[in-house]
C-alpha cells in the first residue's frame, strides 16, 4: 500500500557537505552535478585548476560549488585541501573517484608505475578517508563512496597494477565498513565496466595505434564484453553514487555495486 511508503524527497542531501575528487571532468563531474541537483554542497577536488575552475561555472547554477587543489597521492596536499574545505563546514559524503590507468604487459610494468597505479588510486582513497573519517564517526553520519572498476572484481591483461590497485581499493572499503558499521558510516563501492570518459578516449588511442583499428571498431572493441553493446555513461555511474550518498541508504554497507550492463555476475 502507498502509505507504507515514506514520501519522496526532492532534495535528499539537503544540508550535507560532499567532496568528489577527481572532480573536474567525467565520472568525478557527473557525480558533482548528481549531488548538487540533490541538494548536497559540494566541494569539486583534483590536480588541473583550469579543469576544476571550468567545472565550477558550469555547475553553479545548480547549487553551492566550490574547489580545491589537491593531489590525492600527496599527504600533505591532501590534508591541506580537506583543512580548506572543511573551514565553512565538516564533510558529510566523501566520493573518492579521482584515479589514473596506465597499460603494460606486466614483463613490462616498471616499478614506478606500479607504485604510481597504487599511490593514485589505493593511496589517495585511504589518506582521503582517514581526512574525513573521525568527524564522521563523532558526528554520527557520513558516506564514502569510492569509485573503484570491475577491475576491483575481475583481472584485464595489461592493466595489472592498475587492477591490483582497485583490488586494493575493495579491500579498503570492505575494512573500514566493518569499523564504521556501528557509528552511522557506510563505506562502499561502484564498479564501472568501461566508461565513457578520457581514460576510455586514451584506451581507444592506444588500440588505434596497435591494430590500425578506426576509433569506431576500437570503441566496439571495449563495448563488447558488456550485455548492453555499449559503454557505459557517467551520469549512470553518478545515479548509484547518489543512492548510495542519501540517508535512508543506511543498511547499504561493504558493497561493491557494479555499474556494468550485466558484463560481471
Amino acid at each position: 500500500m502507498a502509505g507504507n511508503f515514506p514520501p519522496l524527497v526532492q532534495q535528499p542531501l539537503q544540508g550535507l557537505h560532499a567532496v568528489v575528487t577527481g572532480g573536474g571532468s567525467g565520472i568525478g563531474a557527473a557525480i558533482a552535478q548528481s549531488l548538487l541537483q540533490a541538494g548536497a554542497r559540494v566541494t569539486l577536488m583534483g590536480r588541473n585548476h583550469e579543469r576544476l575552475q571550468v567545472q565550477q561555472l558550469a555547475l553553479a547554477a545548480l547549487g553551492e560549488v566550490g574547489f580545491q587543489i589537491v593531489d590525492v597521492g600527496d599527504e600533505v596536499s591532501v590534508q591541506r585541501g580537506f583543512a580548506a574545505a572543511t573551514a565553512l563546514a565538516p564533510v558529510d559524503i566523501l566520493v573518492n573517484n579521482a584515479g589514473q590507468v596506465e597499460t603494460a604487459p606486466i614483463s613490462r610494468t616498471s616499478l614506478e608505475l606500479w607504485q604510481r597505479m597504487l599511490q593514485v588510486n589505493l593511496t589517495g582513497t585511504f589518506l582521503c578517508s582517514r581526512e574525513v573519517l573521525p568527524v564522521m564517526t563523532a558526528r554520527g553520519f557520513g558516506r564514502i563512496i569510492n569509485v573503484a572498476s570491475t577491475a576491483a572484481l575481475t583481472g584485464y591483461a595489461y592493466v595489472a597494477a592498475y587492477c591490483a590497485a582497485k583490488h586494493g581499493v575493495l579491500g579498503l572499503t570492505r575494512a573500514m565498513a566493518q569499523e564504521t558499521a556501528k557509528k552511522g558510516v557506510t563505506v562502499n563501492a561502484v564498479c564501472p565496466g568501461y566508461t565513457e570518459t578520457d581514460i576510455v578516449d586514451r584506451a581507444v588511442q592506444t588500440i588505434m595505434q596497435k591494430t590500425g583499428r578506426s576509433a569506431d571498431e576500437a570503441r566496439a572493441e571495449l563495448a563488447a564484453g558488456n550485455p548492453l553493446g555499449r559503454l557505459i555513461q557517467p551520469q549512470e555511474v553518478a545515479a548509484t553514487v547518489l543512492w548510495l550518498a542519501r540517508r535512508d541508504s543506511a543498511a547499504i554497507n561493504g558493497q561493491a555495486i557494479s555499474v556494468c550492463g550485466g558484463e560481471l555476475p
